[in-house]
């Protein structure tokens, strides 16, 4: 299988379950999305971003921190310097088995300020947003509620669009970074999306497993089973103990929105198996 077809083969995977309409935005993007995106992260040696969180219930979700935990590793083992960009208090719990990159801007001025000092110092090769709140035409952040979450939120934005390296973002509801990408696809969906634009946008029924995807094409330029060493479970467990939540459910389990860990396992093993991994 060529990897244009292997790329059409996991963006369908990814939004096989249409939780929440992605095979809608899925249809809005030019195939191959996730390839292209993979592309470059393929042999970074420098400082990758990651921006994630997602503010619930005075905490932080599960999903999003998951997948990039996840990616940090496989990026890191690949030789890249990944650098997790996140605001309190899921900074707080990354801080102390990941680099973190703390945001503090509660308003777009001074978060620009703080994206232009950041990009200056840190030169991204590229920048991910995994699942974290993208601003609506209104400057707000809004959750999939409708519920306006901008009090509670630290801007990514502006390291998406001040950024002078490839820009994706991952995001399985319409309102995360990157979804302006496909504004007129999302235009029938009730949720206040966001505007902000990327250079590649994956989209999928969980945003961690969007993650999974990006490493799928990793391990299989590097022949190394990455995904085989990733712990949905082990990853929740160290976000619950430190008192994430399930941002559908909003209760503190092992759970990523309302699923059982054990489905994002699944995801990962049908990569697998489709990059040759295994024949389970």
């Amino acid at each position: 299988m060529n990897e244009q077809r292997l790329s059409e083969q996991i963006e369908q995977l990814l939004v096989a379950r249409n939780l929440r309409h992605m095979e809608v935005a899925r249809a809005a993007l030019q195939p191959g999305y996730v390839l292209r995106a993979a592309r470059h992260l393929h042999d970074s040696s420098g400082t990758v971003i990651i921006g994630t969180g997602f503010p619930v219930a005075g905490t932080f979700e599960t999903d999003g921190p998951v997948g990039a935990m996840a990616l940090y590793q496989a990026l890191a083992a690949l030789g890249a310097q990944p650098l997790i960009a996140c605001g309190a208090p899921l900074s707080h719990a990354l801080a102390p088995q990941y680099r973190v990159l703390e945001l503090t801007a509660r308003d777009l001025a001074a978060a620009r300020t703080e994206a232009a000092t950041q990009l200056q110092a840190l030169q991204p090769q590229a920048i991910i947003a995994i699942e974290r709140p993208g601003l609506a035409a209104d400057g707000c952040y809004y959750n999939m509620h409708g519920e306006d979450i901008t009090a509670r939120c630290t801007f990514f934005d502006p390291f998406i669009s001040q950024a002078d390296c490839p820009t994706i973002a991952i995001g399985d509801g319409g309102n995360e970074i990157g979804m302006g990408n496909i504004a007129s696809a999302l235009a029938s969906l009730e949720i206040n999306a966001s505007v902000t634009r990327c250079d590649e946008l994956l989209v999928a029924d969980v945003s961690n497993w969007g993650a999974y995807g990006l490493i799928a094409f990793l391990a299989l330029w590097a022949r190394q089973d990455l995904l085989a060493s990733i712990s949905p479970v082990a990853l929740l467990n160290y976000l619950s103990s430190r008192g994430s939540v399930d941002g559908v459910t909003r209760h503190n389990t092992l759970t990523e929105d309302g699923l059982q860990a054990q489905e994002g396992m699944r995801v990962i093993e049908q990569l697998r198996v489709v990059t040759h991994f295994s024949h389970s």
